[in-house]
């Protein structure tokens, strides 16, 4: 069997130099030469299978940690930084950005956190604003993060989810039916459905004096059985919850607080959509989410996160990421899942992108093929969602979900049936206006940051600015 190739060269050193070791030293217990150690410490050679073994067996570390996050999102997402009219008058090569991430990993997760607090958020990880103001306050981004290094899978949570789930099934068929079973006869906790006159402010609360979980009537039947599947979760889970978020080393108590609640919702999710059998179902409908939805009694929201999730290890589905914005096109999540896709790496995005269009039509899910600057294909699926807070006369939330994966993996959906997604015609997109240097989109709303505006009273083109099409 071919072993499967993992560049990780960074996280190589970083546990080598943690040991106080020479490359020599760790060379000789992994029985390789230091040349080829040095190779992959510089990702010019891959991290084998059979040589992650013998990292494991050898140093104390979880190997899950080699499949983090590259750092500062990777040679990509650094040169988009590295973009900005600041650092014009530097001549820094992609050459030079892969040896300054291979030798440096920490130096340069470091520029890139700084460069995205204090620049205008197009170019990486996008947490602020033009002006300095932050966009994603540092204890979202810090669990988002940490989300993002684990690739949005938890195969421990997921492992104990999914016999959890095999055990209510016997139980009772009916999900919610036999989590509140358990929760009763287990946990000595009842669930009731409070009306809305009782419980104006609050979807779920848990009074222990009563020892009653409350739902709002306003939940729908997924919504019950997701918020009493994570109260279960909550009790059940937390031995293993507790671990990964000590593990995470926050220094923000509203970071580890959101990254636990995070890990509860997955492991609702999780007991809702049992991996291995949610897994057979993708496969055998082509992700058909509206069936999805159906066969799990669960929302399209739920469905589209479990969907970022399928990561475990010789049983991986198709590498997802999930984006959910509002109107003004602010985003509430974002995951990019094992996709490492760009269009989650920004809180910036093009209006021609069909994500935009869902909230005019409620329902509708809206199939569309993206290419971006440099030719990577998108295929995304989007659609408008509401969430059950609303009451008559009160502000009904809206927002977009939207699902994508890399173009050339979209193959197996049946939403993409009789598409090209090869050669088909896909709409030009970019990362923003301020990131995206396409000449002529008539729907430009603001310059290509680092380049020079040119006019010409005599004549008009496309776009309402004409710049310089060299950086």
């Amino acid at each position: 069997m071919a072993e499967e190739k993992l560049f990780a060269g960074h996280a190589v050193r970083r546990i080598r130099r943690a040991y106080g070791l020479t490359q020599g030293a760790m060379a000789d217990t992994l029985a390789i030469s230091p040349s080829y150690l040095n190779l992959i410490e510089r990702n010019q050679r891959p991290l084998t299978a059979t040589l992650l073994l013998k990292l494991a067996q050898s140093y104390d570390f979880d190997p899950r940690t080699l499949t983090g996050a590259t750092p500062g999102g990777g040679v990509d997402a650094i040169r988009r930084r590295l973009s900005d009219p600041m650092f014009a008058d530097l001549a820094v090569d992609r050459a030079q950005v892969e040896e300054w991430i291979a030798a440096s990993p920490d130096a340069a997760e470091a520029f890139a956190r700084a460069f995205d607090r204090l620049s205008g958020g197009s170019h990486g990880g996008a947490s602020t604003a033009a002006g300095g103001v932050p966009i994603e306050p540092e204890a979202i981004a810090s669990a988002r993060r940490e989300i993002e290094r684990w690739r949005n899978h938890f195969a421990d949570l997921d492992s104990q989810a999914e016999a959890l789930a095999d055990e209510l099934r016997l139980a009772n068929a009916d999900l919610y039916g036999a989590i509140t079973e358990r929760l009763r006869v287990k946990h000595q906790l009842s669930i009731r459905i409070l009306p809305f006159d009782v419980m104006p402010d609050r979807l779920r609360r848990l009074d222990l004096h009563a020892r009653q979980l409350q739902l709002s009537e306003l939940l729908d039947p997924a919504s019950r059985t997701f918020a009493a599947a994570l109260q279960l979760g909550m009790l059940e889970a937390k031995t293993e919850i507790d671990a990964l978020v000590a593990g995470a080393s926050f220094t923000e108590r509203a970071a580890e607080r959101l990254y636990r609640r995070h890990l509860s919702s997955y492991f609702a999710a999780a007991v809702m959509m049992p991996y291995a059998r949610f897994l057979r179902a993708c496969e055998a409908t082509g992700y058909d989410i509206m069936l999805l939805q159906r066969r799990f009694g669960a929302g399209f929201e739920q469905i589209a996160h479990r969907l970022t999730t399928l990561q475990r290890v010789g049983q991986r589905g198709l590498p997802f990421f999930m984006l959910r914005i509002d109107k003004a096109g602010q985003s509430s999540k974002r995951y990019a899942g094992a996709s490492a896709s760009p269009l989650v790496a920004t809180d910036r995005r093009c209006p021609l992108w069909h994500v935009h269009n869902v909230f005019a039509r409620p329902g509708t899910l809206l199939p569309h093929l993206v290419e971006l600057e440099d030719g990577s294909r998108w295929f995304t699926l989007s659609r408008a969602v509401h969430p059950q807070t609303a009451v008559s006369g009160g502000v009904e939330a809206e927002f977009a979900i939207c699902l994508g994966l890399d173009a050339k993996l979209a193959v197996p959906l049946a939403t993409a049936r009789g598409m090209d997604l090869k050669n088909g015609v896909a709409t030009a997109i970019g990362l923003g206006c301020s990131a995206c240097t396409r000449p002529e989109c008539p729907q430009r709303s603001a310059p290509p940051t680092g380049r020079v505006l040119v006019f010409n009273e005599r004549e008009r083109g496309m776009s309402p600015f004409t710049f310089d099409q060299l950086a």
